[in-house]
This record gives structure tokens, C-alpha cells and sequence, in this order.
């Protein structure tokens, strides 16, 4: 049982900062890309809303495709790790194509770039990274209480950073500009990215190949589609950051249009996501109490509440504020405890279904959370192309009501399909059945 072992201390801080090093890009696509795309590169904000959406049938596709990946490496530095290294790179160079489209170019001639860089680095590099960085959290250990820690260690480097480079960026581009900018955060994810691939390891890596299962795709993906719980992953992750990239995404709107105040967006970047970095250091305590399934529905509570508060404050900026940061609070467990459950899901495929497979379980995180980020902020670009949204003009009542409901009802509701989901995700109560097959 050496893969019951504790993680040492410096490890779980490693992995929180390459969690954290992934946000950056996360924080690009969901609170900055549209608004870049429709604003700086001048395209049509429903052009940009369809691409979001296109792409995420080839998100499907190399989710699938890098978890078997994953699960059929083997090398002494494991399973994960090799790819977590390459993605690094990887990274920094999708960013700088990301943020850079050649205004030369036509109106068709700058779709068709974003379409390309943007596919290659949600599709291709993202997807190397996630699946690797997910998987690697079973592979570092499948003790219950050490993965629930490791789980909060990558929430609060993926929150911290996270509120970091938000509040950074604004600052950067309006000093320095996009391209600068990018460089800038591309390095940064590059970096936090490798601490992670070099630091951590796998407490398989090594074992003799005669004693690996080796299972061809075959077999392993039937026995992943029938996981239920593999499902509900999946969609609790499209769910929380539907509702999350939709607000984010969102909130720049609302702070131009709605509010008129455009630096209004670093205090609610702040209130945010700061509340929920706290929050995430009682998971622990609650997991062990009662439940990761407990500290879910408190989650999702607290986000129902905050979104009503902020829908019913008006433009009462204190009230804004009051309900962002209880949304907050609510978030922080939605993007944490459900990492944290991959290896629980793990073992109950093991016992139900006879397969160990880490990268294709780890896929459902991977892929919920691309589609939902790329459905958030498809959304709200379709929003605004219906309502006639036109950057550089003043903003009709229609426009303003529009963006009012998509930042405040519109999560509520979604919150509220994320607690009817959280419900369902009770994998937790046949931990002594797969927990002594694992044995």
C-alpha cells in the first residue's frame, strides 16, 4: 500500500501552483477573450459565440482521446507528469497566438485565425494540460484524506492565482498592450505549470510493467461511459463553469454598460473570487465530518443566495458586492470538492467494473469544464448579438437589461441545476465497498 504514503508539504503546494498556472488561461478565455475578440480585434460578437460553440465538438473528441492517452503511458516518470511537462510550453505558446490577431487581416481572414489558435490551445494544449493535471492527483496518492487535501491545495492556487492574474490583466493591456501582455502571462503559465511537472511524482512511476494492468481502450472506455458517476462529474463540471465563465465573462459588460463604471470590474474580480479562497481550508473538516457531497450543496446554496441578491440589488453597488461575495463562497467549493471526488470515482469504477483508469475519468473534469467555460462565454456573446450589442455606442435599455439578466437571474438558475446535480453525486457512500477492493 505504498500509495497510501502522505504527501509531503512542499508537493501539495507544487501541485496548487500548476493548477494555478492553468487558471491564467482560464481566466483569459472566460473574463477577457470575448471582450478582446469584439472590442480590440473588431469581430462580431455572434461569429465569436458560434466559434466558442464549434470547438467544443472537438473538445469532446481530445478528452477522450488524451485520458486513454494517459492511461496507456508508461514511463519512469509515470503517466501524467510527461505531459504535464509538455503542455508548459505548450501554453506559453498558445496564449501568444491567442491574444495576438493580425489586424491586417480581413473581417474573414480574422475569423478564420481565431478559429485556428484558438482550437489549438483549448483543444489541444488545454486538453493535454487538464487531463494530465487532473490525473495526476490519483496517481500522487489514493489515500481519501491526502487527495481532499491535494484537492484544496489546487483550489486555492488555482483561486489565488487566479484573482491575481484577473486583477492584473486590466492594468497590463491598458500599459503595456496585448501583446506584451501576453507574453507576460504566457511566461507565467509556463512557469507555475513546471514547478508542478518537476517537483511532483507518481507513486507508481517505476513499477514493474509486469505488474501494470494494461487494458486496451476497448475494454476501458465501455466501462467508463457506464460509470455513472464519470456522467455526473462531467456535468457538474459543465454546470459550475457555465455559470461561472458566464458571470465572469458577463461582468465586464455590466460594469461598462450597466453600472458605467468600468473599474468597478477590479472590485468585484476581488470580491469575486477572494471569499472563496478561504472557504476552501474548511473542506477538509467538513469531508471528514460528514461529506465532499455536503460541502457541494453548501456550495451550491450559497451561490443560489448570492446570484438572487445580486439580481434584486438594482444598481446598488454595496448590495452587488454583498451578493458577489457570498456567490463566492458558493464557488469555491463547486471548483474544488469535485476534484477531489476523481479518485473516489475512480475506485468505484474499479469495483464495479474491473478498470483503473485515472486520464479517462479525469476526462469528465476536462471536458465539463471546457464546455462549460466555452458555453459561458458563448452565451453571453449570444446575448449581445441578439439584443444588438455595438461596441463604442451607448447601450439601448434593451442591451442593458439583456446584460442585467445574464450576470444576475440567469446564474441563479443555472446554481440552481447545479444543486439538482449535487444531489445525485453520492459516490461517497460505497467507499468502504471499493476501498477494499483497492486494498
Amino acid at each position: 500500500m505504498g500509495n497510501k504514503q502522505r504527501v509531503p508539504l512542499l508537493n501539495k503546494v507544487a501541485y496548487g501552483v500548476g493548477t494555478g498556472g492553468g487558471c491564467i488561461f482560464n481566466q483569459i478565455a472566460a473574463a477577457f477573450l470575448l471582450n478582446y475578440y469584439t472590442d480590440t480585434a473588431l469581430i462580431g460578437a455572434g461569429a465569436i459565440a458560434t466559434m466558442f460553440l464549434i470547438c467544443r465538438v472537438f473538445d469532446g473528441i481530445t478528452d477522450l482521446m488524451m485520458g486513454a492517452v494517459v492511461d496507456k503511458t508508461s514511463t519512469r516518470w509515470g503517466k501524467a507528469r510527461p505531459w504535464l511537462i509538455a503542455s508548459a510550453p505548450l501554453t506559453l505558446l498558445g496564449i501568444v497566438l491567442l491574444m495576438n490577431v493580425p489586424m491586417s487581416l480581413g473581417a474573414n481572414g480574422k475569423l478564420v485565425y481565431a478559429y485556428i489558435t484558438y482550437i489549438f490551445m483549448n483543444c489541444v494544449v488545454y486538453t493535454i494540460y487538464g487531463i494530465s493535471n487532473t490525473a495526476l492527483l490519483p496517481l500522487m496518492t489514493h489515500d481519501s484524506g491526502e487527495s481532499t487535501m491535494l484537492a484544496t491545495f489546487s483550489a486555492v492556487g488555482n483561486n489565488l492565482i487566479g484573482l491575481l492574474a484577473g486583477s492584473a490583466i486590466t492594468p497590463l493591456v491598458l500599459n503595456f498592450g496585448w501583446r506584451t501582455s501576453s507574453v507576460v502571462l504566457g511566461v507565467a503559465a509556463c512557469a507555475l505549470i513546471l514547478v508542478s511537472a518537476l517537483l511532483n511524482k507518481e507513486v507508481d512511476a517505476g513499477v514493474d510493467e509486469a505488474l501494470k494492468e494494461t487494458l486496451p481502450m476497448s475494454q476501458q472506455l465501455p466501462a467508463v461511459l457506464k460509470n455513472k458517476y464519470f456522467w455526473l462529474l462531467l456535468l457538474i463540471g459543465v454546470f459550475t463553469l457555465l455559470m461561472n465563465a458566464n458571470a465572469i465573462g458577463g461582468q465586464i459588460f455590466f460594469c461598462n454598460e450597466v453600472l458605467k463604471d468600468p473599474m468597478f470590474m477590479s472590485v468585484l474580480m476581488v470580491a469575486g473570487q477572494l471569499p472563496g479562497i478561504f472557504i476552501l481550508f474548511a473542506m477538509p473538516a467538513i469531508s471528514k465530518r460528514w461529506s465532499k457531497q455536503m460541502f457541494l450543496l453548501m456550495g451550491a446554496v450559497l451561490l443560489i443566495v448570492g446570484f438572487a441578491i445580486t439580481g434584486i440589488a438594482g444598481n446598488n453597488t454595496s448590495m452587488i458586492v454583498v451578493g458577489t461575495v457570498i456567490r463566492s463562497l458558493g464557488a469555491g467549493p463547486l471548483l474544488s470538492a469535485v476534484f477531489a471526488l476523481v479518485p473516489d470515482v475512480v475506485g468505484y469504477g474499479y469495483w464495479k467494473f474491473g478498470v483503473h483508469s485515472e486520464g479517462l475519468i479525469s476526462s469528465a473534469q476536462s471536458i465539463g469544464a471546457k464546455v462549460g467555460i466555452g458555453f459561458g462565454s458563448a452565451l453571453t456573446g449570444w446575448i449581445l448579438a441578439a439584443v444588438g450589442y455595438q461596441p463604442g455606442t451607448e447601450a439601448s435599455e434593451t442591451v442593458v437589461s439583456a446584460i442585467r439578466f445574464d450576470y444576475t437571474w440567469l446564474g441563479a438558475i443555472l446554481s440552481i441545476v447545479i444543486l439538482v446535480i449535487v444531489l445525485m453525486l453520492n459516490v461517497e457512500k460505497y467507499a468502504s465497498e471499493y476501498q477494499q477492493v483497492e486494498k
